[in-house]
């Protein structure tokens, strides 16, 4: 597996525990770190922990764009997973560009295939994509 996927899985465990816990404080992040019983590499780490800080401090930007595109979707209602995948890529694609449009959305599109399901990588496509695209069009 590559470091990065590793690290955004790893970032997907991390804001699911503070999403369910309703916890987004650093703390979440830090007992995260000294509770695993594997070992990290260190670029592994620094860029879970980029992607959740960032992500923390942008949640309300990142919650309001996910809401805009998720059509008939309230984003409460959406399952714990596909949410924070979605708060996840949405930060790389509107915050982080030297990360390319499509490797954040396909990395999105795999994670949700693998924790949630065939139909909510379809579902987290169609909505990155529509951001995406706005995003663009700014530019």
């Amino acid at each position: 597996m590559r470091k990065r996927t590793k690290a955004r899985q790893l970032s997907l465990q991390v804001l699911y525990q503070m999403d369910l816990t309703s916890d987004f404080s650093d703390k979440v992040l830090n007992d995260f770190w000294v509770n695993r019983k594997e070992e990290v590499e260190p670029e592994i780490k620094q860029f879970t922990s980029e992607l959740v800080e960032g992500i923390r401090q942008e949640r309300e930007s990142i919650d309001s764009k996910i809401a805009k595109y998720a059509k008939n979707w309230e984003l409460k209602r959406m399952a714990i997973v596909d949410r924070n995948i979605l708060r996840q890529a949405c930060y790389e694609l509107l915050y982080r560009p030297d990360i390319p449009y499509k490797v954040a959305i396909n990395e999105a599109i795999d994670l949700a295939k693998r924790f949630s399901g065939e139909e909510a990588g379809k579902f987290v496509n169609g909505i990155l994509d529509k951001i995406r695209l706005k995003a663009l069009e700014k530019k």
